[in-house]
Parts: structure tokens; C-alpha cells; sequence
């Protein structure tokens, strides 16, 4: 498995992980291959976790290479000195087109492994702001200040904008071309429509933070093919809608 490394010096090393890849086995998924598994048969040494990603979640994610560095990073995340920052295509106009989210998250009731807005549980905070927004869709950027469990997925599903393709917190439908092309014909080869994007639309594009000496760590991944597939088609089939704007006619 080909792992593009960001970053990587003696103590630690940044990767951009593929989406559908665990970052590290879970108790139902003994078998699957995983992101720290791959890394450490990479490497030929051991590497501890410090952070992770959702399973079809993409993008940047980092690991220590030793013990001393493990125990600094991970400080350093749970007191949220990170900046970690996500993009995200969603459903819908979000009005505003930036602001923040702050509500409490806790554990859902009846179903296991799912979150819900919850006055009862742990104060998450989110920062948004549409990069680009059509008719029916909007490609969006998040800035995390906490680290609940599906925070952004949870967070955008309770103002009504659910992360496409997200069979958890919304309806987990494919993206389809036909959804914004009209007249759209398939190929005569093709019996089903083949969609554009069929995971979770949410990479972590970006990660911030300052090594124990002082050295700034900045580290980018690009918008992945698949959703980056999706904004192309969108900014050519789709009328793009300015901010603040009341939404006009597609």
C-alpha cells in the first residue's frame, strides 16, 4: 500500500491517509489492514499513535517515532494545542456562510457508536466557512477547537448540512453526475449510474503545531481525486451562489 508521506523527521512522521483505511485495528476488524500497521512494516520500527481519523475520513494525520515524542504530542493534543483544520463537501445553502458551532456532544441513546448533540454531554466547538457553495451543495472548511468523536459530522447535521455520503448522519447516498447534470445520459455500456464520490466527503486537510524545540510543523494535503472529482463537475454543471446572497435560481 503506497502511503504518501508529509512530513517525517526523527521523532515523528505526517502522512496523508487514504480514505476506507483504519488508523489502527478495532475489536470487530482484526484482520483489516490499518494505517499504523502499514507505517511501522514502512519504517521497520515501531510508531505510537497520537491522534486519529475516522475510518473514511482522508487526509493528514501524525505519528511519534518514540516514546518521548509520543508523550509530548500527546499533551499537546489533549490541551488542544493543535490546529487542526478539515474540508468538507456538505448538502444545502449554509446560512450563514461562516460562523461557529458550539454545542454539546454526547453518545447517542440507542445506537452504538453513533453521537448527538446532547446538553448533557462534552462542549464541542467548530468553526466553519463555505469555500464555494452551489444550488444543492457546498464545499466547506472547519477549524476543530475539541476533539469529540464525529464532531464535524454531528455538528453539521444539527443545522441541517450534513456531510454527503455520510450513512451515519445523513442519507449515505452516492454522489451521483445526474444529480446536478441535466439530461444526463449513461454510457450505453453501463447498466448503473457509477458515482463520482461513494465515502464520507471529509479529508483533514491541514495540521498546525510546534515541536518541543519550537519548530512550527504546518503540514497540507490537497483535496483527494474523488471529492476534488465532485467540485469540478460542480463548478461545470451547477450555478456557483455568492455568499449572503438569498440562493437566486439554479
Amino acid at each position: 500500500m503506497n502511503i504518501e508521506t508529509l512530513y517525517e523527521d526523527e521523532d515523528l512522521i505526517i502522512v496523508n491517509k487514504p480514505a476506507g483505511l483504519l488508523v489502527i485495528p478495532d475489536r470487530f476488524n482484526h484482520e483489516l489492514p490499518s494505517l499504523g500497521k502499514t507505517l511501522e512494516a514502512k519504517l521497520g520500527q515501531k510508531i505510537w499513535i497520537v491522534h486519529r481519523l475516522d475510518k473514511d475520513t482522508s487526509g493528514v494525520i501524525c505519528f511519534a517515532k518514540n516514546e518521548h515524542a509520543h508523550r509530548y504530542l500527546s499533551i499537546l493534543f489533549q490541551e488542544r494545542d493543535v490546529n487542526k483544520y478539515y474540508a468538507a463537501l456538505v448538502y444545502g445553502i449554509a446560512e450563514p456562510p461562516e460562523g461557529r458551532i458550539e454545542s454539546p456532544i454526547a453518545e447517542h441513546p440507542a445506537v452504538h457508536g453513533k453521537m448527538v448533540v446532547n446538553r448533557k454531554g462534552k462542549m464541542a466547538v467548530t468553526d466553519y466557512r463555505v469555500v464555494e457553495q452551489w444550488p444543492l451543495y457546498a464545499l466547506m472548511q472547519f477549524q476543530i477547537h475539541t476533539g469529540r468523536t464525529h464532531q464535524i459530522r454531528v455538528h453539521m447535521q444539527s443545522i441541517g448540512h450534513p456531510v454527503v455520503c455520510d450513512e451515519l448522519y445523513g442519507d449515505g447516498d452516492p454522489f451521483l453526475l445526474s444529480n446536478i447534470k441535466r439530461k444526463y445520459n449513461m454510457s450505453g455500456k453501463d447498466e448503473v449510474e457509477k458515482p463520482l464520490l461513494s465515502r464520507l466527503a471529509l479529508h483533514a486537510y491541514k495540521l498546525e503545531f510546534n515541536k518541543e524545540d519550537g519548530t512550527p510543523i504546518t503540514v497540507e494535503a490537497p483535496l483527494p481525486r474523488d471529492i476534488a472529482a465532485c467540485v469540478k463537475q460542480l463548478n461545470k454543471w451547477s450555478k456557483t451562489i455568492t455568499p449572503h446572497s438569498d440562493g437566486g435560481d439554479e
